[in-house]
C-alpha cells in the first residue's frame, strides 16, 4: 500500500496501483465517504475529518481508519456498515474493511473549511 495525505482532512491514502489509478479510486472512495452522514451533524463524515486513513491494496481492497465525534456516538454500532455499503458501491472496489478507533480522539480541528461553514464554527 501506497500513502498520500489530502488536503480537506489530512486523511492518509494508501495503495500501490498505478498512480492515476489509485488518483481515480481515491476520489471515488472519497465521494462515497461524503454520503455518509453523522445523523446529529449536518455535514459528512469525510469533511469532519473522521476519516484517518484509507488503506488500498493491489487487489483493490479498501481499508478503512475512522473515528467518531465521541465514543459513545449513537450510531456507533451502525456507521462501520454505512461506510462499508457506501465504499463497497463504488465500481472496482473489491472488499472493505472499517476499522473504527478512538487513537488519536478526534477534534474540531480536523474539520475541513467546508465542515467549519456549514456548522458556523468560523
Amino acid at each position: 500500500m501506497t500513502d498520500m495525505t489530502t488536503a480537506s482532512n489530512s486523511a492518509e491514502v494508501s495503495g500501490s496501483l498505478p498512480p492515476e489509478e489509485l488518483e481515480q479510486l481515491t476520489q471515488d472512495i472519497i465521494g462515497a465517504l461524503k454520503t455518509v452522514y453523522d445523523p446529529e451533524i449536518p455535514v459528512d463524515i469525510y469533511e469532519l475529518g473522521l476519516v484517518y486513513r484509507i488503506g488500498v491494496s493491489d487487489e483493490r481492497n479498501v481499508a478503512i481508519d475512522m473515528t467518531l465525534t465521541a465514543p459513545a456516538c449513537p450510531v456507533a454500532a451502525e456507521m462501520p456498515g454505512w461506510v462499508q455499503n457506501a465504499v463497497g458501491a463504488v465500481q472496482g472496489v473489491g472488499s472493505v474493511n472499517v476499522n473504527m478507533t478512538f487513537d488519536p480522539p478526534w477534534t474540531q480541528a480536523r474539520m475541513s473549511d467546508e465542515a467549519r461553514v456549514a456548522l458556523d464554527m468560523w
